[in-house]
């Protein structure tokens, strides 16, 4: 992780260097930098666990249930399938967000369309999967709270 946020750090100040403050030492711009990183990645590998927590729970409470325990592998069939069916920017949108955990400013950023576009983009997309996982609903799970 560590590593992951020194490269994520230096990428921002790159990409960021027009706007860096000239009064402030750039060793303080980039700890702050490095700071937002390191707070960012250690939420969305929590977010991750917990996700993952839940889906562990649900498969062993519906199975003790009697209910129909959901198959992941063949969920992530039917995710895959309803990802690649998707218009090509909606696609790109969809899994710069939810696969690559972009925020929608850096979406819009990065494909130079307006931050609306990219809302309105994950929102079909995600209209367009949820009828196709049903019986998925720990991908749906997944896919709403990552």
């Amino acid at each position: 992780m560590a590593e992951e946020a020194t490269q994520i750090t230096f990428i921002k100040l790159w990409q960021y260097r027009e706007s860096l403050d000239e009064r402030l030492s750039i060793s303080l711009q980039i700890f702050r930098i490095a700071k937002t990183t390191l707070i960012d990645l250690i939420r969305k590998q929590n977010h991750l666990a917990a996700a993952l927590n839940g889906l562990e729970t649900n498969i062993m409470h519906t199975g003790d249930e009697g209910n129909t325990v959901i198959d992941y592998n063949e969920a992530n069939k039917e995710l895959m399938k309803a990802i690649a069916a998707m218009p090509p920017i909606r696609k790109q949108v969809f899994e710069m967000n939810r696969l690559k955990g972009m925020r929608y400013k850096e979406i819009a950023e990065s494909l130079s369309i307006s931050v609306k576009t990219v809302e309105k983009h994950m929102s079909r997309a995600i209209r367009q999967i949820k009828p196709l996982l049903k019986s998925a609903t720990v991908i749906w799970y997944i896919l709403k709270n990552f």
